[in-house]
């Protein structure tokens, strides 16, 4: 297998999106033209390719990231369809660590929605290039122009038309290539190719107008086209392409297109811009790792004769092959039977096999290179964002970082036979899902799940029960609440304990200083060698580790801590790990207590969409719910978008609320923004 042939000629590539923009609708258009598929499944319908999980096609929502390849025009294509509602963001982030580009789909009439941003930030955190595309554009209400000033505002990003919609809403029929200066016209018949016409007459003004804007920002960024448009030269389109491409990929330009997936119009000319406009592997700078034992800062090129070198992004559990890690190749390569290294645990692993994944079927491969995005068998001691290379060549590349759960709820089985499948079962879904955390509640013993959101933790007991054939009983959603303090503070504890024998001396001083609860503890030791010795510093830190669990208000765990160990002693003979460890946890409690702590609860920043009849009786119930409006716009229609933020606890069942108060025509988004002080009436019912 020649790697350099291929690499250039590959695209690592995903879709991402607001909830319902149509990310599933356009991949499987995009299947279908690359002759992956011989018929298009429709998310309405429950028979998406992608959308293959039965929670999925249920619902009508993608919940996991599915990776799939096609072949278009001599290049394969990559693909991972990722999820758009928030409860499944970790799924969006964990795709994008290992795509090279990214296709942000944009609803023609909801245009930048909460997620949309929610996506692009993360696009942006990995430097990511993108393109965007306008789809639904046939809707009542859609309007191009309004969504690339939506992106140009919203999001910052230079937004530049590539193509122009010939007609809008139900008189949509078309596009115009601005860099091709080509009409196409799509027929009724969605079989039908769409066929090259004229550009309309009424048209031509717009056109010449937006195609002046596509050169001069291109001139901007290729002094040889600046060169030319000084002189009144046209540069030819391969010239546009080029200097489209080299802007894209260094992140200055946002090509933007548009169509309509789901009746089939503009499918072909996205695939050209996807293969025209995003890099191949060859052309993303070399990943930057570390040495697991030294610390050195090694980096690895999307070269085949480079170390073996990839990431694991994720883990599932798949029922006829077993455990699979699915896996970016970096540099190097590796076959089937070859034994690799886990930098992250030091576990050796043997490859038993690769897999190039279509959803849930597969195509068994012999080797990988850089480039390859497959699923690996064998790699049984891998978890999301280790690094597995060479045994040769250990680095381990930036780990991944994931949200904290917002949401807990209490969960048991029904009998005694599913206590231990309940135990196995959550064992493989919190492997499988970074965000889904397993805690017991230190009073009541009960197990808790914590999640991302109600719908998250609806569809994992959903899981429990189909896949895993776990019956349990759940209790009523839980808000994760957090302790801080609002005054700096000084704690200190002396723990002795004499037993006849050798007994037990710790004695610890320390500050407490409020920070951002959006970092949980800065930890420092000003501490004096006479006054701790060094071999009992990690205990002390261990002990205020520990203490951090638990608050002192309600046993909420802590956030926002500069902890800064002063001083102490020790006993010649007496002191020990745990005699300090405990000092030091006793220490930060009587601090915590003396900083006046209080209760934070996680704040929301969501959306609702409802019809302007229903405005006053949603804003209303907003009110009741301790909701702050933040911005109310008109949209298309009568239709109006209220922009809040809202404590979660207040927002449990909105959706039943939402679709009484509004006959089900108003919908909402919502994710997790802040950590907030709880009120002092609520803080005195939650805790007493």
């Amino acid at each position: 297998m020649s790697f350099e042939k291929t690499l250039n000629k590959t695209r690592n590539i995903g879709f991402a999106a607001h909830i319902d923009a149509g990310k599933t609708t356009t991949t499987e258009r995009i299947l279908y033209y690359t002759g992956k598929t011989h018929r298009m499944g429709e998310v309405h319908d429950g028979d998406a390719t992608m959308d293959w999980m039965p929670q999925e096609m249920e619902r009508g929502i993608t919940i996991t990231s599915a990776a799939t390849t096609c072949n278009w025009k001599g290049h394969r294509i990559n693909i991972i369809d990722t999820p758009g509602h928030v409860d499944f963001t970790v799924e969006v982030e964990r795709s994008l660590r290992v795509l090279d580009g990214v296709c942000i789909i944009f609803c023609a009439v909801g245009g930048v929605q909460p997620q949309s941003e929610t996506v692009w930030r993360q696009a942006t955190k990995y430097n990511i290039p993108r393109l965007a595309f306008v789809n639904k554009m046939d809707r009542i209400g859609a309007d191009f122009h309004d969504v690339l000033h939506q992106m140009r505002k919203r999001l910052g990003a230079e937004a530049v038309a590539i193509q122009l919609p010939i007609g809008k809403e139900e008189k949509h029929r078309g596009i115009i290539d601005l860099i091709e200066q080509t009409a196409w016209e799509f027929s009724d018949d969605e079989d039908v190719p769409p066929t090259e016409v004229e550009i309309p007459e009424n048209m031509r003004d717009l056109v010449d107008s937006f195609r002046e804007h596509l050169v001069i920002s291109l001139a901007d960024i290729n002094p040889d086209l600046e060169e030319k448009f000084f002189a009144g030269k046209e540069p030819t389109p391969e010239e546009m392409w080029a200097t489209i491409r080299e802007a894209t990929i260094a992140g200055t330009l946002v090509p933007v297109l548009c169509g309509f997936a789901f009746k089939k119009k503009g499918i072909q000319p996205l695939i050209d811009a996807i293969v025209k406009c995003l890099p191949s592997p060859a052309e993303v700078p070399p990943v930057v790792g570390v040495h697991p034992k030294t610390g050195e800062e090694i980096t690895r090129a999307p070269d085949p004769d480079e170390p073996f070198c990839a990431l694991a992004f994720k883990v599932a559990v798949d029922p006829f092959v077993g455990h699979i890690t699915y896996i970016r190749c970096y540099s190097g390569s590796a076959k089937v039977g070859d034994r690799v290294l886990n930098a992250d645990n030091g576990s050796r692993q043997r490859l038993q096999r690769l897999l190039r994944m279509h959803a849930n079927r597969r195509e068994e491969i012999e080797e990988i290179g850089p480039g390859d995005i497959v699923a690996a068998v064998g790699l049984d001691e891998t978890t999301t964002g280790d690094t597995v290379c060479a045994e040769n060549a250990p680095i381990i590349l930036e780990r991944m970082t994931f949200p904290e759960p917002v949401i807990s709820m209490v969960i048991e089985p029904k009998s005694q036979a599913d206590e231990e499948k309940l135990g196995q079962a959550l064992s493989r879904l919190t492997m499988e899902d970074p965000t889904l955390r397993l805690e017991t509640d230190p009073e009541t013993g009960q197990q808790l799940i914590s999640g991302m959101g109600e719908l998250h933790l609806e569809v994992i007991v959903d899981r429990l029960r189909r896949e895993f054939d776990v019956e349990c009983n759940i209790g009523r959603p839980r808000v994760a609440y957090r302790e801080t303090i609002r005054r700096a503070t000084v704690g200190e504890a002396r723990f002795v304990k004499q037993t006849g024998g050798r007994g037990q001396y710790g004695h610890v001083i320390l500050r407490l200083e409020p920070i951002s609860t959006d970092e949980r503890l800065e930890y420092r030791d000003e501490s004096k060698g006479d006054e701790i010795p060094q071999d009992f510093k990690g205990a002390v830190q261990a002990g205020v580790e520990e203490a951090m669990g638990a608050g002192t208000l309600g046993g909420y765990p802590a956030v926002g801590i500069r902890c800064i160990v002063t001083g102490g002693s020790f006993h010649e003979v007496d002191s020990s790990d745990v005699a300090f460890k405990i000092a030091a946890s006793q220490a930060f409690a009587k601090a915590f207590a003396g900083g006046a702590p209080v209760l934070l609860e996680p704040v929301m920043a969501a959306e609702v969409v409802t019809p302007e009849q229903y405005f006053g009786d949603v804003v209303n119930d907003l009110t009741t719910r301790r909701a702050q409006i933040v911005e109310v716009k008109a949209g298309a229609g009568d239709v109006r978008t209220i922009e809040l933020k809202v404590p979660l606890a207040n927002m449990f069942g909105y959706a039943t609320a939402l679709r009484s108060l509004t006959q089900g025509r108003a919908t909402y988004t919502m994710e997790p923004d802040r950590y907030e002080p709880v009120p002092e009436q609520q803080q005195r019912e939650l805790v007493g």
